[in-house]
């Protein structure tokens, strides 16, 4: 048979096995082993990592508890801000010829023992409730992660004197305090009941930023900017702080559908926001006398409470469960 009548043989290459030896491949094959993979899924080589927060908020995104509960605090928080938005009236225009009336035209939930609009006072009753849950939250964050933090990152006489104050102020019994310490403020503003929660508030928090430094201080990457000659501050807001913030949000996130729970409390037993001020406590307060013969004057008041404090909780449910990969 002649050359030309011979079967062309393939064209070889050669593919290394990474073992030091080769691999005899067709020219097609080898082709197909230097080609990149595919990804269907979007995710290509080059595509960095995702951090903690951006994979927290990739899974929240998918979390259904947190967005319903998102959206209810986003309906509260528009109210809080515009309530006229969806009650025009005035919540202190009162008429006693209505008082104890069922709901009607244009007053769908009834009036209350004074003859006032209980839909008007119950959604103008949500802004000092928010605002007094969302100033104390920030007050106990910011006054708890700060001392928390210098006492977790220094240890010696800071440690020390931490946690001999937090201890006496856990021993405080929170309602009682209220009662003691609210009850010679005479002003009708948020004012005094915010300062208070945070007075009693910030201990809770200061341990846990205490522990999460502690832990954060050991990891190789403080140890390595300490070596470098960064400064104490430097490492506490730029390596300390943002990996020891996710616990401290946690617990601050369910801690604010307390503290509107608290407001409510202390305002039921008169030593919280007094009239002319408008709250669900307060609502609360003046409904319960006359709860036999209108209930509905109590139970709107009650319910926009408990949902509040409900989807609170589940929203920091959700973000802790986002945070912690311990629990994924």
């Amino acid at each position: 048979m002649s050359e030309r009548q011979q079967p062309q043989e393939p064209e070889r290459a050669v593919a290394g096995t990474g073992m030091g030896g080769g691999m005899d491949l067709a020219a097609s094959e080898a082709t197909t082993l230097e080609r990149e993979p595919d990804h269907p899924d979007g995710a290509g080589p080059r595509d960095r990592p995702r951090s903690l927060w951006s994979d927290a908020w990739h899974d929240l995104r998918r979390n259904p508890v947190f967005i319903v509960s998102a959206l209810v605090i986003c309906f509260l928080v528009l109210i809080a801000i515009r309530p006229s938005l969806i009650a025009p009236g005035n919540p202190l225009q009162c008429d006693l010829a209505k008082a104890q009336d069922g709901p009607s035209a244009g007053h769908p939930f009834g009036f209350d023992g004074q003859g006032c609009d209980v839909y008007t006072r119950t959604v103008h009753g949500a802004r000092a409730s928010v605002t007094v849950g969302v100033c104390a939250t920030l007050g106990v964050a910011v006054l708890g992660s700060a001392l928390g933090a210098l006492a977790g990152y220094f240890g010696g006489v800071w440690d020390a004197v931490l946690s001999r104050a937090t201890d006496i102020f856990f021993a405080i019994p929170v309602v009682l305090g209220g009662l003691v310490l609210l009850s010679v403020v005479t002003s009708n503003t948020v004012w005094p009941v915010v300062g208070f929660m945070v007075l009693l508030g910030w201990p809770q928090i200061s341990r846990i930023a205490r522990g999460s430094v502690i832990t954060a201080k050991q990891h190789d990457y403080v140890q390595a900017a300490r070596a470098l000659g960064a400064s104490d501050s430097r490492i506490l807001l730029r390596h300390i702080a943002p990996n020891a913030v996710a616990p401290v949000i946690v617990v601050a996130t369910i801690a604010l559908g307390t503290y509107i729970a608290l407001e409510a409390t202390l305002s039921y037993l008169g030593v919280g926001l007094k009239p002319p001020s408008v709250s669900w406590g307060i609502e609360i307060s003046a409904a319960s006398p006359y709860v036999r013969n209108a209930p509905h004057a109590l139970l709107w008041p009650a319910g926009a409470l408990a949902v509040t404090v409900l989807a609170f909780i589940m929203l920091g449910d959700a973000v802790r469960d986002a945070l912690d990969p311990r629990l994924r």
